[in-house]
């Protein structure tokens, strides 16, 4: 099978969905993460907190560990719309990648690239059999996310950590918050599905 992850940002999809694309992988399948930008950005006053070319390396390094092909974007944070220009990027993976199952941000999510990144993965997946949709934050929405999809990583939760804290640029501003409030989301739908750790997600079609 040919799965493709998309995330708006490096550290995205290590959030929402590497527990489930590290077990892809020990299953045999090509694994594609695709972030759409360069994941730079700075705070109200000006100053830097983390460059493109910092999320970049470790990006390549998160995706080393899930056992991943990593494919970027040129887009710059913040800025991603749901454009044709997007879609066209995406449709175009799908095609050489002969996508068979698609893992996309939430639509609903309350981030701004985080919900155009996810109308175009629907979008330009519309011919792709299987595509559920993850969280990658814990802010609140107007919506809600229906947990109607769960995948045991119990035997990849490690993983999923340690790809999650390649990401060390992000931990001057999160602390360890990150890793402490997935591992608790992870055992709380792991006791929902009945294994030690779950990822949970929202599913958008699933052609058997």
């Amino acid at each position: 099978m040919n799965v493709l992850a998309v995330g708006a940002h490096f550290d995205d999809v290590e959030l929402g969905c590497s527990g489930t694309l590290a077990k892809h992988v020990q299953s045999g399948d090509q694994v594609t993460i695709y972030v759409a930008t360069d994941s730079q950005y700075s705070n109200g006053e000006g100053q830097l907190i983390r460059s493109g070319e910092t999320a970049r390396a470790e990006g390549k390094k998160a995706a080393s560990i899930i056992g991943a092909e990593l494919v970027c974007g040129k887009c710059n944070s913040l800025f991603l719309e749901f454009v044709e220009q997007t879609n066209v990027e995406l449709i175009r993976l799908i095609e050489d990648k002969k996508i068979d199952m698609i893992y996309t941000h939430w639509v609903d999510d309350i981030q701004h690239d985080h919900i155009n990144l996810a109308k175009a993965a629907i979008h330009a997946g519309r011919h792709v059999p299987r595509i559920l949709m993850y969280r990658s934050n814990w802010y609140v929405s107007a919506g809600n996310f229906r947990e109607n999809y769960f995948v045991d990583i119990s035997n990849t939760w490690e993983i999923k950590e340690k790809a999650i804290l390649a990401h060390q640029s992000e931990f001057g501003r999160v602390g360890s918050k990150w890793v402490d409030y997935f591992k608790r989301d992870a055992l709380n739908k792991g006791l929902i599905a009945g294994v030690e750790y779950a990822e949970a997600f929202e599913l958008v079609k699933w052609l058997a």
